[in-house]
This record gives structure tokens, C-alpha cells and sequence, in this order.
């Protein structure tokens, strides 16, 4: 195989004058065949010792050709750098001062010519630095070029003048010209497609690939931006030596990786397989491609800097003082959003605070805002790792970022850049920059699990525990790291992570049932037969609850949905629907599982003082006749077997407020929380008796029932409020003198939420048949401040009386469940009950 290709990029052999003379081909072909052949030099050692001879080639040619005075030949591009790859073009400008130009042509053809008789692309002009410097204005490939001028021969003073020259226009010219190197980037990754997660990706064209390399060099050479540079060098460098090993392998000048040349190109850079050289060629796209994303941002934040600098100069002079250009608005604990990214708070100690850099994440991906690469940074040197099994906020908080919609993604990869995620998920490492070699595939393993877990977000109102979903999403292929069937080998991998999350047993076992089973309703659904009593009884004694059945159900499509557009159709989903209904009816109806992890019940039982202080605060209340309130850290069980010193981490705060029952307790105890920033956990609303033995006359007059409200809070940031306070404003709520709904505008109009996800809707149903002695009303909607006040007060404006009330927040979800009567205590009647769940949803959509 020959190293020069036969075809030449013009089409004529010889001079206007016949052939033309000059130095002889033969010697350089020679040694750049020893060069590329030889095993001494590779990498870029052997790109730079390739371009120093074709160099010295170029210069012997140029002065061999008696050049005239005022010229100098120039390379330009890749060749510019001094990267050449065995088949890159040569990039080269012949540079005059507008003296002879007869002499000027004919030295073209004496330097064109041999180099098309050795058969190598060649790309070429001849110019003036005035035609050189308006070509580059009108076309921004050609300005690009020109960063990367470098003399070959001739006068060195033209050459000099043209690079100051075509960098002081870049410099000048860069706030115009570095939007349109975005847009055009941009259309490149349209239509080649992201290099990390190709099959056979293009490894100069696609996003994530050596275009973008340049594009980034092209913005640090404007001064405005720069590219995060850890690991950035190494990247490129693997992206080179593949592209070389392809043009060798081939013996042509392409940059797309194919197939059937994987397993050459993987051996002629020593590495095990095609697998590992996809892996290897994924890791530097992804490193690019962040990088990229990163510095586009900045650019932009530069440039919108740029013309905000009259309002700037107004503050600065005293006009307008006060108003800070870029405000650092709280989003969590520990988390700011800043100048439209989310940031840590000044008051922020990763060191003391292993959760914050989920917190971070969630905030980040809930108002769909990037993570700022300089938090991640932080976050990744300072925070230490989570204690094993992590804490219930930090459990919370990954679903919620995971129940984020498609923001995810984005934080996800900044979480990935940082080495954060493989920290909280060793097991992850395993399928990061895995390739799927299937056509129906449209992602490695590891995004197809955090697209997966996308499409997930969207199916959450269909299920009883969203958790459960979003973090079955995630690791339903996780076995793909490991050899034999990946769900057997997952669902082991699946019950070691839900352990180390924090899920109790009883979830752990339905994660890991869902991973081991994730194929089983598609492919019982489309290859077996479902009349046949034996096929429904196979799939219901793999799920066992309608619960499970109902998750597994939504995990399916998300996983199709996530996998590509040939993986799921409309005929398939009416056969899984079909077989899910055949089994949902032999299961007989099995109620779906509660959401135990957030139970205000369990944890009131067995987590703070208990009945005793329920029932004290029952008589302080009845006595009062108006709200009693406790505030105080949980304390879960310790774990079997404990010694006396072991102090299990707090679960968060626990609220306890007892209130003789009355109209309107229910949204003014959730708007009070909600206007002192209190987010609410989990909650549980009843009756409580009165002891025996206790009158029935309170201090002000008759009494009745108690009503007892268990809240398991959070504050969204800062410190929490003083228990004195928060009655202060409950008892002003009761009686009307607190406007709750006034005060939340207020507080929105002075510090409005930015927009963020759009999560699905909100969906209210009837539970038929929960209940004989009320109607129980199901709402499952995204947790946003005040949400339980909106729904207290529709429930006050349709007339009914809330029994009791059992509220769940599953990361950012509200799974809520509402007994509720009529008046006279009895349930609501059907066509009530159903007329009252859509004016709830109507209320909550609106």
C-alpha cells in the first residue's frame, strides 16, 4: 500500500510550460514512507516529525524555484499547527506584495505541481495580505485558517504582518464572529451527530470532535472566553492518533470511523478491541463536547456583559445604586442561581455538607439551568463521600434531579466531567462509554439509563411511586457492565445500589425485581400467546402486586421510548397494555405499594416521642383551644444490634401541631409552612381522640374533635424558623387576620421563581375502593411551594371535610392521598366525588 493517494484536487499534471521542474519528489516520498511505517514514531511526535518534513520539502522546492522578492509561502489550518496526519491536506498560501505577478503564478505552479505528482490534497491560494485579509472577512473558515499561520519560506516579515494582523481582526471582530463559529458549529453537530455516541462516528465533523477542538483554540485566541482545559489536550490527542491510525488502516483520507475498520484501527493502537477503542474515542468526545458547551456559555455571558456595560457604568456612578448586575438568587441550601447558572453559596462547606452536590444537581436540573463547571470543580476536590446508607435527603434529592425531564441530561454531564457521578455510583463506571452494537440502540449504555430515567419523568403520574420508577429507570441496564444476561447480573446490581441509596428492604426487592424484568412485558407482550392462561400466570408471578406491575409497566415504554424510534410503536403498546390489564385483573387487585420511605405515619410511630406527646399535645390544644405546636430534629431507629453510642443520622424535622377542628386548618397550617420557605416532606392529618377522663369544655367553650398534623419539613435554605413564630402566624392564619395567599404573591413578586421544567400534569383521581367510611381523593402533581395550601383551599371551597390526609414528597413529586366526607361525615357520592377530583385538577393545572 502506498502512502500518497493516486487521485490529485486538480485535475491538470503539468505547468503551462510542460512539466515543471525542481527538486525531485522521490527523496521526500521515501521518508515520509519510512515515517509513517516505521514503529519508532507515533502520536504526535510522529504528526510534528511529518509536518518538519514536509517543511523542509516546501522550503527546498520554494527556493529551488528562484522565488522574487515579496513573498513567502505560508501554511495555514491543520498543517498551521504542525499536526499532520498521514492524509491530511497540506494548507498553504502563497503571500505577495502585489509586485510580479507573472513571477508570483509561475512560482505557484513550481510549488503546486509536485506535490499533486505525489498525489496528496492540496489546498491552496494565492494572495495579497489585503486579498488574504477581506477573504477572511467574507468567509469565516478561511479567518479560522489564519489563527493558525505558520512561515514555511520567502519573506518572514509578510508572514509576521499577516498573523498580527489576522489576530488583531479576530480580536476586534470577535464579538460578531464568534456567534456565527457557534451557529456554524452547532449546524455541523445537526447534521453529523454527537461523536460520543455514534456507531461509526466522524471523528473531525461530529460534535464532540476535532472541529470543535479548533473552534475552542479559535475562542481563547479572541481574549473573550476560554475552555475548561483539564483533560482537554489528552482528548484531542486520542482523537488524532485514531484519526492517523484510520488513514493508515484505510489508505485514505477519511474521519469516519466504520465498522468493519474498528477492530484494524483498535490494533494498530495497541488497544484490546473495538469496544475499547469506542470507549476511548467516546471518553474525548464527551470531554470536548462539555468543554465546548461550557465556553459557548461563557461566551455568551461575556457578550450579553458587553452590552449591558452602559447599566454597569450606571451603577458604578452611582445612577441606580443598589441594584447588583448579577444577582445570586437562592434555589437550596447551600445553592444560588448566578448570572444564569447555578452556583454554591458563599455560606456554602462542602467539606461538612456531603449532600450538597446532589442538592446542587437537583436545584440545577429542577430550574433547568446549567451547573456551573467551577462548582463541580469545587464540589468534586472539597465534598467527601456520603455515608453508606445515604442520609433520606440525599435520596430525595437524586430523584428529584433524576425526575427532572430532559434538564437532567446537562447536569448529569457536568456531574460526570467532575468524576462525581461514579463517586456516588461505583458500579456506574462500568457501562460509562459503553457502546451498544445493536441498530435499535440510539445511545451508549450509560445515556440510554439517563434517557431512560428522562422519559421516566414524563410517566410519573401513572405510578404510586415515581421514586421507585425514576431509579428502576436508571439502573434497569446496568448489568451491561458485567458478563452473561445483563438482568440477572442487574438485578444484584440493582439491590447493592438501592441499599447503599437508602431504601428500605421491601423497595429494594421491587428495584430489583423491576431490573431483572424489564423485557419481560415487551417480549411476552409480542411473542407469546395472550389467551393462553399460562402466559398472564408466568408474567403475575414475576410481579407479584399491581404495584409492581403498574411500574413496570411505565418502565417499559420509557425504555423503549429512550432506546429508538424502532423500538416502540403503537401495535406494541396496545399489546403491553393488553397483557398488563390480562394481569392486573388475575392479580385481582392488589393494592399498589405505599410510598413507606416517606410515611409521615411510620416515621411519627417509631421516630419521635409518640402517643405520649401526641396526647399532650392533644390536651394542650383542647384546653387552649387553639394550635399547639412542636418542632424537633428525627431520630430513625438504631439498626439492630446497635451498641448504646451509635447515633443514627436525623431523617429532617418533625412539626407536630394539634388544633381543635375547625374549617380551613389543613391550608392554613400548609400556607404558613409555605410562606416561612418550609418545604414539607411528608405529612399525615387525623383525628385524634381525646383521653378518657377529659371534659368537654375547652378554654373557650365547647370542645370537639382534635385534629393532629404530622409534617416531616425541610427548610429550602437557610436556617429554620423558631416554633413561637410559626404559631404566631398559624394562630393569625385561623382567624383571618394572616392573608396567606397575599403573602405569597408578595414574596414571588419580590423574589419570582425562575420558570424551569416543565413537569407533567397534574393528575387527580377517585380511589373507588379504598375506603367505606370516605372517599379517598388521589393527587399526584409536581411539589412546589405552597401546593398543599392550594389543595387545602380547594378542598375548603367544595364543601367537604378532610378525615385525614397522608401526604408523600418522592423527590419532586407529591404523591397525596385525601379522606374526605361530606358535612354529615358520609362519603361522597359517585358523581360528586368524580365532579370534585376534576375542579382539584382544574385548580392545580391552572
Amino acid at each position: 500500500m502506498t502512502t500518497v493517494d493516486q487521485h490529485r484536487s486538480t485535475p491538470e499534471p503539468d505547468g503551462p510550460d510542460g512539466p515543471v521542474q525542481g527538486p525531485s519528489p522521490s527523496g521526500y516520498a521515501a521518508a515520509r514512507v519510512r515515517l509513517l511505517h516505521g514503529r519508532s514514531r507515533t502520536g504526535p511526535e510522529r504528526r510534528a516529525a511529518l509536518s518538519a518534513l514536509t517543511d523542509d520539502w516546501l522550503a527546498a522546492l520554494f527556493q529551488a524555484a528562484d522565488a522574487p522578492r515579496g513573498v513567502s509561502l505560508v501554511a495555514v489550518g491543520g498543517y498551521g499547527r504542525g499536526e499532520l496526519s498521514p492524509r491530511s491536506d497540506l494548507d498553504l498560501l502563497l503571500l505577495h506584495d502585489g509586485g510580479d505577478r507573472t513571477r508570483t503564478a509561475a512560482l505557484a505552479d513550481r510549488l503546486w505541481y509536485p506535490v499533486w505528482d505525489l498525489g496528496l490534497a492540496l489546498d491552496h491560494s494565492v494572495r495579497t495580505p489585503a486579498e488574504t485579509r477581506r477573504t477572511a472577512t467574507d468567509d469565516l473558515k478561511v479567518q479560522l485558517g489564519l489563527l493558525d499561520a505558520r512561515h514555511l519560506a520567502g519573506d518572514p516579515a509578510l508572514t509576521a504582518a499577516l498573523r498580527a494582523t489576522a489576530l488583531a481582526d479576530w480580536r476586534n471582530h470577535a464579538p460578531k464572529r464568534l456567534p456565527a463559529l457557534r451557529d456554524l458549529c452547532a449546524e455541523r453537530a445537526a447534521r453529523h451527530g454527537e461523536l460520543a455516541h455514534l456507531l461509526e462516528p466522524d471523528l473531525k465533523e461530529a460534535r464532540g470532535g476535532l472541529r470543535d477542538a479548533t473552534a475552542l483554540a479559535a475562542v481563547a485566541a479572541s481574549w473573550l472566553a476560554d475552555a475548561p482545559r483539564h483533560g482537554l489536550a489528552d482528548a484531542r490527542r486520542r482523537l488524532l492518533d485514531a484519526r492517523d491510525a484510520l488513514h493508515l488502516t484505510t489508505g485514505r483520507a477519511t474521519d469516519r470511523l466504520a465498522l468493519q475498520e474498528q477492530d484494524q484501527v483498535a490494533a494498530a493502537l495497541g488497544l484490546l478491541d473495538a469496544d475499547a477503542l469506542l470507549r476511548q474515542v467516546y471518553e474525548a468526545g464527551r470531554v470536548l463536547a462539555y468543554a465546548a458547551e461550557v465556553t459557548w456559555r461563557e461566551v455568551g455571558r461575556v457578550l450579553r456583559a458587553r452590552a449591558a456595560r452602559p447599566r454597569l457604568r450606571a451603577v458604578l456612578t452611582g445612577r441606580g445604586r443598589g441594584t447588583d448586575p448579577t444577582p445570586r438568587t437562592p434555589l437550596a441550601e447551600g445553592v444560588v442561581e448566578h448570572d444564569g447558572e447555578v452556583s454554591l453559596a458563599r455560606s456554602a462547606r462542602p467539606e461538612r455538607d456531603p449532600v450538597l452536590p446532589l442538592r446542587a444537581a437537583a436545584a440545577a436540573a429542577q430550574a433547568a439551568l446549567p451547573l456551573s463547571p467551577h462548582a463541580v470543580r469545587h464540589l468534586a476536590r472539597s465534598t467527601g463521600p456520603l455515608p453508606v446508607p445515604w442520609p433520606a435527603e440525599a435520596r430525595e434529592q437524586f430523584v428529584t434531579l433524576l425526575g427532572a425531564g430532559h434538564p437532567t441530561v446537562q447536569v448529569w454531564e457536568a456531574l460526570e466531567a467532575g468524576g462525581l457521578v461514579s463517586r456516588l455510583l461505583p458500579d456506574w463506571e462500568r457501562v460509562r462509554c459503553r457502546p451498544q452494537r445493536n441498530a435499535v440502540h440510539t445511545w451508549t449504555v450509560d445515556r440510554h439509563l439517563v434517557e431512560t430515567a428522562v422519559r421516566a419523568a414524563a410517566l410519573t403520574r401513572r405510578v404510586a411511586r415515581p421514586d421507585l420508577l425514576l431509579v428502576a429507570a436508571l439502573l434497569h441496564d446496568i448489568g451491561k457492565g458485567w458478563p452473561g444476561d445483563h438482568a440477572v447480573t442487574g438485578a444484584t446490581i440493582a439491590r447493592d445500589t438501592a441499599a447503599r441509596i437508602g431504601f428500605d428492604p421491601a423497595d429494594t426487592a421491587v428495584l430489583a425485581t423491576l431490573v431483572r424484568h424489564h423485557l419481560l412485558l415487551v417480549d411476552t407482550a409480542t411473542r407469546r400467546d395472550l389467551d393462553d392462561p399460562a402466559t398472564v400466570a408466568t408474567v403475575a408471578g414475576a410481579v407479584r402486586t399491581t404495584g409492581t406491575l403498574e411500574l413496570l409497566h411505565a418502565l417499559t415504554e420509557a425504555d423503549a421510548l429512550a432506546t429508538g424510534p424502532a423500538a416502540w410503536s403503537t401495535w406494541r403498546g396496545t399489546l403491553v397494555a393488553d397483557l398488563v390489564r390480562r394481569v392486573a385483573d388475575r392479580l385481582g387487585g392488589t393494592p399498589p405499594a405505599a410510598p413507606t420511605v416517606a410515611s409521615a405515619a411510620s416515621l411519627s410511630a417509631g421516630l419521635s416521642g409518640g402517643c405520649a406527646d401526641h396526647e399532650r399535645l392533644v390536651v394542650e390544644a383542647h384546653r387552649t383551644g387553639g394550635p399547639v405546636l412542636a418542632l424537633r430534629a428525627q431520630q430513625p431507629p438504631p439498626p439492630a444490634g446497635s451498641g448504646d453510642g451509635d447515633h443514627p443520622e436525623p431523617l429532617g424535622v418533625e412539626l407536630l401541631v394539634a388544633v381543635p377542628d375547625r374549617p380551613g386548618v389543613l391550608p392554613a397550617v400548609a400556607g404558613v409552612l409555605a410562606t416561612h420557605r418550609l418545604t414539607v416532606r411528608a405529612a399525615e392529618l387525623r383525628e385524634q381522640a381525646l383521653p378518657a377522663g377529659l371534659g368537654t369544655e375547652s378554654a373557650d367553650g365547647p370542645g370537639g374533635a382534635v385534629l393532629l398534623l404530622d409534617w416531616r419539613v425541610g427548610a429550602q435554605y437557610g436556617s429554620l424558623p423558631q416554633a413561637a413564630r410559626l404559631r404566631a402566624d398559624l394562630v393569625r392564619a385561623l382567624d383571618g387576620s394572616l392573608d396567606i395567599a397575599a403573602r405569597l404573591a408578595e414574596r414571588d413578586a419580590a423574589h419570582p421563581r425562575r420558570r424551569g421544567i416543565e413537569p407533567p400534569p397534574p393528575q387527580v383521581t377517585v380511589a373507588g375502593s379504598a375506603s367505606r367510611q370516605a372517599t379517598v381523593i388521589e393527587v399526584r402533581a409536581q411539589d412546589a411551594p405552597g401546593l398543599l395550601h392550594r389543595i387545602g383551599q380547594a378542598l375548603e371551597r367544595a364543601g367537604v371535610r378532610v378525615r385525614s390526609a397522608h401526604v408523600s414528597t418522592l423527590g419532586a413529586n407529591a404523591v397525596d392521598a385525601f379522606y374526605v366526607t361530606d358535612p354529615a361525615g358520609a362519603p361522597l357520592a359517585a358523581d360528586r366525588a368524580a365532579a370534585l377530583a376534576r375542579d382539584l385538577e382544574s385548580a392545580l393545572r391552572g
